[in-house]
């Protein structure tokens, strides 16, 4: 018996080193995961990031190195590259799983952080147009235009074009009209940009231009394009707006807004063939 306790101590003093080595490397895991967890914390803080992104991201991160800490600490001891293997083909047989899943995860904590829209502004993903209710970490929820709700995998929305409407402070309106051919197209473009001028909103920087670019099948067809601040006013009652003006002032002005004219013929058997132009 004395024999085994006097080897049993021999070994612990032997082992003495590799015991400070092992205390050492978990107590700087352990404060090295604190610090880093902070650092990252003030990051998302800055960056407006949401509260519970912040606490899982910190905590993730944290417990991450205080686990690679232990593994090494782990390693003076004993090899522990086969508990490590089996550990890998657990994660990735429960990944290969749950792949949808962490995608969308990852994807959500990448929206959360560069932030390309937030809650309350207006956006289009996916082909749909509407406000911003909540950005979770599976998925993103809107409020389309038409009052509908939509729920879209946050995987889906990092893969797709994003076009956020509110942080542009100006947006260029598009209008298109048609005019007679009798028309003075300088008269015409000295109203049309006479009145667009009092739209709310309106922007003289860029400049406004109008060009007429086709010989329809009853008009001469022009497009209009002026700029508004969106602060001021949406791009749609700019519109509305633009295109108000310009018909009550074409009115005064007598400058007709044509209706599609078609020619049709008859043919009566004996009689000469007669033409009618409808509207």
């Amino acid at each position: 018996m004395q024999e085994y306790f006097t080897k049993l101590a021999e070994n612990f003093i032997n082992s003495i080193p590799s015991i400070i080595s092992a205390i050492l490397i978990l107590v700087v895991s352990y404060y090295g995961g604190v610090l880093l967890s902070r650092l990252l914390r003030r990051v998302l803080q800055r960056q407006s990031a949401d509260t519970g992104v912040i606490h899982l991201l910190t905590k993730s991160l944290k417990w991450a190195i205080i686990s690679l800490g232990v593994i090494a600490a782990l390693q003076i001891f004993f090899d522990v590259t086969a508990f490590l293997a089996g550990l890998g083909i657990l994660g990735f047989t429960i990944g290969f799983a749950l792949q949808n899943i962490m995608q969308n995860f990852v994807s959500g904590v990448i929206l959360l952080i560069q932030r390309p829209f937030t809650v309350g502004q207006v956006v289009s993903i996916a082909g749909f147009d509407g406000t911003v209710l909540k950005i979770g970490l599976r998925t993103t929820e809107m409020k389309t235009l038409d009052g509908r709700i939509v729920f879209l995998p946050n995987g889906d929305v990092l893969a797709q074009p994003i076009i956020n409407y509110t942080r542009a402070d100006m947006r260029r309106i598009e209008l298109s009209i048609g005019v007679a051919y009798d028309s003075d197209s300088d008269v015409v473009r000295t109203i049309i940009l006479d009145e667009i001028q009092q739209v709310k909103g309106y922007l003289e920087t860029p400049e406004p231009l109008v060009f007429f670019h086709t010989f329809g099948a009853s008009s001469m067809d022009l497009t209009v394009f002026f700029w508004a601040d969106t602060a001021l006013v949406s791009p749609l009652v700019a519109k509305d707006e633009a295109l108000t003006r310009i018909h009550q002032s074409f009115a005064q002005a007598h400058i007709e807004i044509p209706y599609p004219v078609q020619v049709q013929y008859y043919r009566t058997p004996g009689k000469k063939t007669t033409r009618r132009k409808t509207k």
